[in-house]
């Protein structure tokens, strides 16, 4: 068996991207403390973040192998089988990591335990170096114990696919209206021009879904390791050739929305990451079912 990689994922900090901008740490000051802000609180959690860091990197057992990877790079980096993903952030870096998995396990590491600790950060530093450190671990990464999220899965009919942890939108490029045809899994089907859709999973089911779900007078949605996806239409337009009838519903395990584009181009993204996305043109063919790549996230 190959020897275990541990990948440990984070974003940079705000600290950083402050002197990227401003070049030093004064200028960085200063623009702060024209917004009514300072540099310490700045400095507080680039310093927790930075904390949370070393004592996963001190924390690799003597006999993995280990990466970095930030998550401007995660689209580029090669994860492999042998994989264990520890994600040092905010549970959003969870997600934006879970598209480039395949049954890796994956550690939530919170760097501020107390403070936004979030759904999917479970573990704080300290009890995540004490996971990696266990015999239990140090063998094969199965037999880590996880719970599978749902994911999402967008598949265009010239092949390729994105997956999302949370939710995939499908739209505009600019969110301006798009122009598709819409056909629900029990075979209703309808012409419309919207805002876009969104297919969301029972994690996302907390996020973008939510607030459309509450302006729709509260379905309810799935939880995280439910096997189904709810989808809403986002401001369906009424007009003599589209309608705004088929604006949500459910997608079980093996069913599937299709949405056959009529504008000239719609794009497919997940998670946020409208950087990393699919382009769809007039006439193709989109489906999205439930992702055959569940999360596994250790409890």
């Amino acid at each position: 068996m190959a020897t275990p990689r541990l990948v440990i994922v984070h974003r940079r900090t705000e600290l950083h991207e402050l002197l990227d901008r401003h070049a030093t740490r004064g200028q960085a000051e200063f623009f702060l403390r024209t917004r009514g802000r300072t540099i310490q609180d700045v400095q507080y959690h680039h310093d927790r973040t930075s904390e949370a860091l070393a004592i996963i990197r001190a924390a690799v057992p003597a006999e993995w192998r280990h990466a970095d990877v930030e998550r401007a790079d995660l689209s580029r980096f090669l994860f492999t089988a042998e994989d264990v993903i520890a994600v040092v952030g905010q549970d959003g870096l969870v997600a934006n990591t879970a598209k480039y998995l395949n049954g890796q396990p994956v550690l939530g590491i919170n760097p501020e335990p107390g403070i936004n600790p979030g759904v999917l950060v479970r573990h704080n530093p300290a009890a995540a170096a004490k996971l990696l450190q266990d015999s239990a671990l140090a063998g094969p990464t199965e037999q880590l114990p996880c719970h599978e999220l749902s994911t999402v899965t967008a598949r265009l009919d010239d092949g390729q696919e994105l997956s999302g942890l949370n939710e995939i939108f499908i739209g505009h490029a600019s969110h301006q209206s798009a122009r598709y045809r819409l056909t629900a899994a029990d075979g209703q089907t309808e012409r419309q021009s919207s805002s876009g859709l969104i297919v969301s999973t029972g994690t996302g089911a907390t996020g973008w879904c939510a607030s459309i779900a509450l302006e729709r007078g509260g379905r309810t949605l799935p939880a995280p390791t439910d096997p189904r996806l709810a989808w809403f239409v986002r401001e369906a337009w009424p007009s003599p050739i589209t309608g705004a009838s088929l604006t949500e519903g459910t997608l079980e395990a093996g069913e599937t929305l299709r949405i056959t584009v009529g504008s000239d181009q719609l794009v497919v993204f997940g998670d946020g990451m409208e950087e990393d996305r699919l382009t769809a043109s007039w006439g193709q063919e989109i489906t999205v079912h439930l992702g055959e790549r569940p999360l596994r996230l250790a409890a």
